[in-house]
């Protein structure tokens, strides 16, 4: 959704894979923190606090985190922050609101900026960085990027040379979510290409069931899940290099390949044969909230939903994600075996739009594999820090992440929309997208995207 000109896109697999197979875990907390002056923490001294030590000196402050994630996802952030709060008696105050890239907006226009925001696209980073609002990283910061992440991965936190944001979570977006017990029952197998993937909607039609359902509602950012589907086709169609130069402006967005592309899209996501399932007709999918979208699987009235690892979230407590479970998912198949095997994926950044000396050590701290081997412990949360002690993945679609990761195929591209500016890929590409799905025809849609690209 925002802005990456000068870059092309992220030459693969080995970037996440090589991060996430890393053995070493570590400990130490990265190269250190501000530690300044400030109230001592009477909790300092005990043993377990030892990895927080360069933190110290900010007992009693608070900083602010803003961020888009809500509901469970949201509380094992809350969880893995405590120890850190605990340690250094800083505390972190967490809000996540499903209006976030708007509010944000609203907030730091307003003089009224978060201490910290985790901006899920680099070109809202850019945006903030190139207006002056956002700070410069802390070195200890930069250094712990430099330490544990790819540059290209610091690349997307950087702007005209100067270091913004540390990358944060990272997933893949290349999923569709199913029910093996279903599947078990009525005889259905993975499909390993897109027409198997087709073949076996057309069989769950057959059955008397819609078998898609998908959800793209989500406030202020409605429309980004469509984003998704678009970007998994034309990685698959048009292939990487060109996906690259869609990207970058080097072709328009009314592209023939990306018109293509999303027609393809529409052969489903537009079939009022294959979706909604569980909701209604097609249309229904731009009331159904992202959170709510592959929901009906559980019911059985849908049987595939195309979503993000971070998915995993948002299943009722209780639901066993698992390839025997209630739930699981399989690798959105290719279309062309010579484009390669691509994988769409995303990550957040840490960006400050304070510098005070407690929201420094906070945003410090969330570069460190000291805070990747706290948070990656409930599940469906993946980094890219090459410290991430592997073993501590124990779910299946964390595993699953990661073996599609390390696939020598496979192809990873860093999501577009997040790749472009801001004003297309968080705004006239939701808006647009939104619109197609209330049944505004394809061409129409993209030339609109296209005229809404910056000049300059």
């Amino acid at each position: 959704m925002t802005a990456r000109q000068h870059r092309s896109g992220l030459a693969a697999a080995g970037i996440l894979a090589l991060a996430l197979t890393a053995s070493a875990c570590g400990t130490g907390g990265g190269t250190g923190g501000t530690a300044a002056k400030g109230n001592a923490n009477p909790n300092a001294s005990k043993p377990e606090c030892t990895p927080f030590k360069a933190f110290q000196g900010h007992s009693g402050t608070h900083v602010s985190i803003y961020t888009s994630i809500l509901d469970t996802e949201a509380d094992n952030y809350v969880a893995s922050f405590k120890p850190f709060e605990d340690c250094t008696g800083i505390k972190i105050d967490y809000q996540g609101s499903s209006d976030f890239e708007a509010q944000l907006n609203v907030k730091v226009a307003g003089g009224n900026a978060p201490d910290i925001a985790f901006l899920p696209q680099p070109g809202l980073l850019q945006r903030f960085a190139k207006s002056g609002k956002l700070k410069v990283a802390p070195k200890a910061d930069e250094a712990n990027v430099d330490a544990n992440w790819s540059p290209s991965w610091k690349g997307y936190g950087s702007v005209d040379g100067k270091f913004y944001g540390a990358p944060m979570s990272a997933n893949v977006k290349s999923f569709v979510w199913y029910s093996p017990k279903e599947f078990k029952a009525k005889g259905y197998t993975i499909p390993t290409t897109y027409a198997d993937m087709l073949t076996l909607s057309d069989k769950i039609v057959a059955s008397g069931h819609k078998p898609w359902c998908a959800g793209v509602a989500s406030g202020a950012a409605t429309g980004w899940t469509a984003t998704d589907w678009l970007e998994d086709i034309m990685l698959r169609t048009a292939g990487p290099d060109v996906y690259d130069q869609w990207v970058n402006h080097k072709i328009p967005f009314n592209d023939p390949q990306v018109v293509k592309a999303l027609d393809m899209v529409g052969g489903i996501l537009k079939n009022n044969k294959y979706v909604n399932g569980g909701f209604g007709d097609y249309k229904s999918i731009t009331t159904t909230t992202f959170q709510n979208g592959g929901l009906p699987i559980l019911k059985g009235t849908c049987s595939l939903h195309r979503q993000a690892s971070f998915y995993s979230n948002q299943w009722p407590k209780g639901t066993k994600v698992a390839v025997d479970g209630d739930v699981f998912a399989f690798y959105f198949p290719v279309i062309d075996p010579s484009k390669g095997k691509p994988v769409d994926g995303g990550g957040e950044f840490v960006g400050a739009f304070s510098d005070r000396p407690e929201v420094q050590a906070v945003q410090t701290f969330l570069s460190t594999d000291t805070y990747a081997n706290t948070r990656v412990k409930p599940g469906g949360w993946l980094s890219a820090n090459k410290k991430l002690d592997v073993s501590l993945l124990l779910t299946p679609i964390d595993k699953t992440s990661v073996q599609i990761l390390q696939d020598p195929k496979a192809i990873f591209r860093f999501d577009a929309s997040d790749q472009m500016p801001a004003a297309v890929g968080s705004g006239s590409e939701w808006k647009g997208l939104t619109a197609w799905l209330n049944g505004k025809d394809t061409k129409p849609v993209l030339d609109d995207i296209e005229k809404s690209w910056p000049k300059s």
